[in-house]
């Protein structure tokens, strides 16, 4: 039987997330203060902060900005470190802790170089630090073969999607998204695995990444019945 439509090891559950956000009462009016909640907010502040604009716009433009980059920039008008901060690619780090301090290093370094004042926000456009509570929930679709899995991914919501993808490598810290795992294991199909856990999610709109995502697999697919 063909690794297309063979039975895995182990069924893929599909889950999605609702979000809940909460305000930390904290608030930053120059890059020392910023610099200093960063050290001292939790995990899911930070990670807020940088992906918040891209559950905004899971259907416009892919490669959005983080939240710190784009009050730096343009609050503040330190605009060189907005872009060096925007520049960052979140692809490199497995856990939040990793991109907190590579967030953390980057500001400290440009306060070192500094010669001038520092900047301060204009009243009211303070930035507000915010963090998100996930809470998991099971959509009821279960993937048993990698056939059976690429008709799911047609239907499910975008937001099933950004969990597995996004959620699961970085905040849940897992080092792998949920997709290329069960892929690579249960699914018997290493190769598409890799070919999915090597691709830059941050790059694509939701949809977009939905299709690719289809396609590495269906395409996978074709090519093993060929055999």
């Amino acid at each position: 039987m063909s690794r297309w439509t063979a039975k895995a090891k182990n069924p893929f559950d599909f889950f999605t997330s609702v979000k809940l956000r909460e305000l930390t009462g904290k608030k930053a009016c120059n890059l020392r203060e910023l610099t200093a909640i960063i050290k001292e907010v939790p995990g899911s502040a930070i990670y807020y902060h940088t992906h918040v604009f891209l559950q905004k716009k899971q259907r416009l433009s892919p490669e959005p900005p983080n939240d710190f980059a784009y009050w730096i920039s343009h609050v503040l008008g330190e605009y060189k470190l907005g872009e060096e901060l925007a520049s960052i690619d979140i692809c490199e780090f497995s856990t939040i802790r990793e991109l907190r301090e590579r967030i953390i290093t980057r500001i400290e370094s440009h306060l070192f170089d500094r010669k001038e004042s520092l900047r301060y926000a204009p009243p009211g456009r303070e930035f507000e630090f915010i963090k998100a509570h996930s809470f998991v929930v099971p959509t009821g679709f279960k993937a048993r073969s990698l056939k059976e899995f690429t008709m799911i991914l047609e239907k499910i919501t975008i937001h099933s999607i950004y969990f597995h993808i996004f959620e699961a490598r970085l905040r849940l810290e897992k080092g792998i998204n949920d997709f290329s795992f069960w892929i690579g294991t249960s699914a018997n199909a290493p190769e598409v695995a890799h070919k999915i856990a090597t691709l830059d999610p941050y790059t694509f709109t939701m949809e977009g990444l939905r299709r690719k995502i289809i396609n590495l697999v269906a395409d996978w697919g074709n090519e093993e019945l060929k055999k």
